[in-house]
């Protein structure tokens, strides 16, 4: 079909255009339905390219008909196919499930801009995700983050202010970063385009700028992905984010991040610079480690709720890099793998924190107490939903941990090491999962507690949607593992 050849373009245009008509639309609820029904036609655009990419078709689009490098080029594969998914995907969830609830925290007055404003998020992340160009890879980047300030700030927590104040100095100079690479790059090739990058570094008979802006990039990058130790702006970011733009974030937006920083490194780096294989795991390999020893061990004590999610997230991006970091086929399998197993374990979990926000006092533990008796649906969708992230067999979360664990056996004594890492960090997600459970099943709620109830239907179907996503990609993962096996593919065919 002659629309298959602009699927690529279009799912970032959609997005795009859409966002300055949503601003226009006035009358209460019209501009969630078309931020809504956007979001459906993205992960629709993204589902049919996820089907190509199946078929072994690869998507390439130039802008205006300009070849690339002179003009822009758009590409879609393997691994961008599956963080479309992603991105789209939660999108479209959250949206679907987040009428009533951002109804109540967004003034009708505002809605038009905040809608706007995530449809500039939506277009910056897939926009990100099909770009072959490294510049306009930060123009979406910083398209993204900008309207996630928007995003974060929008609810009538009056704390989400310094939160995202950090985060935009934390992401300001991660952005930073990536740009003094990508300059520095730029003044040695002469060049762009990833693809033509790749060729052009060949060339280069001084390699010291290349590798000064390979440690740029990466640092910027994991600025931007919240790698240990630079995941400060995280936790109050999404601990005091709207709950619905939390669910949306979490599942996604670190994933981007992640998703530059391996397709550059591997694409750029690791073919053209001796030895930098070694570097990127002696690099990688113990912040990752770090990450999930600390994330899961501060997650352990803490007692509100989407914080203790937040710090999750910041230990299971770790198993992310942990995977990456082994540079294998295997390791770069699970470490795609988990990108999107951990988007449907954390996005069921924030939207069941969602639900309970429709009707508890606060996050914090305490105020949960007893929830289960009065929300049984929303605690049973909690539980699916934290049994995937410890890693339960049966579950999405299970898969990529048993990928993750087979691809770090075959390291040798590190590996040992790194299994037994997994394993512990495993039982401390048992830990923290079942300190939530145990309040809302096993304590009673305080005597002066408002009567709780179950959240509304349309949040709780999504909410069981996503937790049943789980279990189905848990029984059935071999759409996931097979565009995961064949994007590390991609990436390891460029270290030869």
């Amino acid at each position: 079909m002659i629309l298959d050849q602009h699927l690529a373009a279009l799912v970032v245009i959609v997005p795009l255009l859409s966002a300055p008509i949503i601003v226009l639309l006035r009358p209460r609820g019209l501009a969630w339905a078309a931020a809504t029904a956007t979001s459906l036609m993205g992960f629709a655009i993204a589902i049919a390219l996820t089907l190509g990419v199946l078929n072994g078709q690869n998507y390439s689009y130039h802008m205006g008909s300009w070849p690339a490098p002179y003009g822009i080029a758009l590409s879609v594969d393997a691994l961008s196919a599956i963080v479309l998914l992603v991105v789209t995907g939660a999108s479209a969830l959250a949206l679907l499930a987040g009428r009533l609830s951002l109804n109540e925290e967004i003034n009708e007055e505002r809605q038009p801009l905040f809608f706007a404003a995530w449809m500039l998020v939506l277009a910056g992340l897939v926009g990100i995700l099909v770009s072959a160009d490294a510049f306009n890879i930060f123009v979406f980047m910083e398209i993204s983050s900008l309207a996630s300030y928007v995003l974060i700030a929008g609810g009538p927590d009056r704390r989400a202010l310094p939160a995202v104040f950090k985060y935009l100095v934390m992401g300001t100079i991660g952005a930073t970063f990536y740009l003094i690479g990508v300059g520095l790059i730029y003044m040695m090739t002469g060049t762009l385009n990833l693809a033509d990058m790749e060729l052009r570094i060949h060339a280069v008979s001084d390699q010291n700028p290349i590798l000064v802006a390979a440690g740029f990039i990466t640092v910027g990058l994991a600025l931007k992905a919240a790698v240990f130790p630079l995941h400060a702006w995280l936790p109050n970011a999404y601990t005091y984010a709207p709950h619905i733009v939390t669910v949306f974030l979490a599942a996604c937006a670190t994933k981007v991040s992640l998703y530059v920083l391996l397709r550059f490194d591997f694409f750029v780096f690791q073919q053209n610079l001796t030895g930098h294989d070694l570097q990127f795991s002696y690099f990688l390999m113990p912040l990752a480690t770090l990450a999930i020893l600390i994330g899961s061990g501060i997650a352990l004590f803490e007692r509100n709720l989407k914080r203790l999610l937040a710090y999750s997230s910041v230990a299971q991006i770790g198993y992310i890099m942990l995977g990456a970091s082994l540079v294998s086929m295997a390791g770069v399998t699970a470490s795609v793998l988990h990108i999107f197993n951990h988007a449907l374990a954390k996005g069921a979990l924030f939207l069941a924190a969602a639900c309970l926000a429709m009707s508890c006092s606060g996050m914090r533990l305490n105020d949960i107490a007893g929830a289960a008796r009065s929300m049984p649906w929303t605690m049973g969708a909690f539980v699916l939903a934290g049994l995937s992230l410890i890693g339960i067999p049966g579950t999405a979360g299970f898969v990529s941990k048993w990928y993750l664990i087979t691809a770090v056996l075959s390291q040798g004594a590190v590996g040992i090491a790194l299994a037994v890492v997994i394993v512990v960090t495993s039982l401390m997600a048992v830990v923290y999962v079942w300190r939530v459970i145990e309040s809302a099943y096993f304590r009673t709620a305080p005597e002066n507690a408002l009567p709780l109830h179950e959240a509304p239907r349309e949040l709780l179907v999504v909410t069981w949607v996503a937790a049943l996503a789980n279990l189905y990609f848990g029984l059935a993962p071999s759409v996931p593992v097979s565009l995961s096996s064949t994007a590390a593919e991609i990436l390891m065919r460029h270290t030869q």
